[in-house]
């Protein structure tokens, strides 16, 4: 009975959890710290970062950097979400004292989106360290290009402590905004939805191509990552995850952001958020859910399934109502197309629920939205017009060949 009962225990208790993958890529923020350049030596510095700027062992970048010996770090800046917390999406942030460090803690999503000449009163050097998700409408790439302008006004060098792109800096997909297009802080440059470049890449383009104000150019300087690949999963890079925003929990949160992140702006359909699987789920009241994953499974997109479920979001998008619909699941990241799958569902809900037109559901200021979002209204007239996605997908190729060529000579990684 003994040896009996001791079998049983072996096979109930929970497995072993496997070790972390052992740390393969370092941010730019590890240099910095283990090896100053002279030309920061001695300098003030201001810093834009945010919560998820952090080093492998899970530092915040305002505690690695403070009290160095090598420069003074001076004053704080935080983009959307703020510095140490984690403020809802499009919710102001105010400036503030850094409760740790005792510095002035200005907010760059709020009164100002860029850094003020009084900002940067007693700035020598200015450092941006922020993570990103690698997709337009994320705001940290404006929030990236204004201070980069900020600093060329003022005659001080930009340094970017380069981070990885989570979403593997290999994939370019979406539409790339026209020119002219209105630019706001979720559409600022002119890159495709997902653009599949770091940061410190990002900042190259935008200062090669004289994306700045007027074609400026500030003293830009990259530290970049050690160890990092292009097309590299965020876990093969041993790096711990911290959420970049509170509906971005996850490393592949980024993959589910893409795939259904510019349709949840019209308010009609809940992309998840509210639940614990933002970015995941496409549901609604008057959705036939069984018959939207049938459907959306018979298209055999590679890479994924789509699962029925019933859920009620907490806030959000139809908030405490019964939502049918469906978990998308990314069975081959690699291989799904993300950006597409949320015209795919709505070009399926077209032909179940033809009474249901999402976009005369959604309000006038939730389509004004949706239009800056994807970099003016081309997208939702052809949606409402009711053209084939395969059609809209094609006539996107051009123009992102045409960037992916632009973009080889700022590229850092292969």
């Amino acid at each position: 009975m003994n040896a009996l009962l001791a079998a049983f225990l072996a096979l109930a208790a929970p497995a072993a959890a496997a070790p972390p993958a052992p740390v393969q890529v370092a941010p730019g923020l590890v240099s910095l710290v283990a090896a100053p350049p002279d030309w920061i030596k001695g300098k003030r510095l201001g810093l834009i970062t945010h919560p998820a700027a952090v080093t492998p062992s899970l530092e915040h970048s305002v505690d690695a950097l403070f009290g160095s010996k090598d420069f003074r770090l001076a004053v704080l800046m935080g983009p959307e979400h703020g510095i140490r917390g984690a403020e809802w999406a499009g919710e102001t942030v105010a400036d503030q004292t850094d409760p740790v460090t005792g510095l002035p803690v200005y907010s760059l999503y709020g009164k100002n989106s860029k850094p003020t000449p009084a900002m940067l009163r007693d700035v020598d050097v200015l450092v941006y360290d922020v993570q990103d998700i690698g997709s337009r409408s994320y705001t940290y790439i404006a929030t990236m290009a204004l201070a980069m302008e900020a600093a060329a006004e003022k005659g001080i060098p930009f340094v970017v402590l380069d981070r990885p792109d989570p979403t593997g800096g290999a994939r370019l997909e979406g539409n790339v905004p026209p020119p002219g297009f209105v630019k706001s802080l979720v559409a600022w440059l002119p890159v495709p939805y997902v653009y599949g470049m770091t940061p410190g890449e990002v900042a190259r383009m935008a200062n090669g191509e004289g994306w700045l104000a007027g074609g400026k150019k500030c003293d830009l300087r990259v530290i970049p990552l050690t160890g990092w690949k292009r097309g590299m999963r965020w876990s093969a890079t041993g790096l711990p995850w911290v959420p970049t925003s509170p509906h971005i929990p996850r490393a592949e949160s980024a993959y589910f952001y893409a795939a259904t992140g510019v349709l949840g702006e019209l308010g009609v359909i809940n992309e998840g958020v509210g639940v614990p699987n933002p970015f995941e789920l496409l549901g609604a009241p008057w959705i036939d859910g069984r018959r939207f994953a049938q459907r959306l499974n018979a298209l055999r997109l590679p890479g994924v399934l789509f699962r029925e479920l019933t859920y009620k979001p907490y806030y959000g998008t139809n908030k405490g109502a019964l939502n049918h619909g469906v978990q998308i699941h990314l069975l081959d990241p690699d291989a799904a197309p993300w950006t597409a799958l949320q015209f795919h569902a709505l070009e399926v809900l077209r032909a179940l629920h033809p009474d249901k037109a999402v976009f005369a559901l959604a309000s006038p200021a939730a389509k004004r939205t949706f239009d800056v979002v994807a970099g003016g209204p081309s997208l939702r007239e052809r949606l409402e017009k009711g053209e084939a996605t395969a059609a809209i997908l094609a006539d996107w190729e051009p123009d992102l060949a045409r960037f992916k060529k632009a973009r080889a000579p700022y590229l850092l990684y292969e």
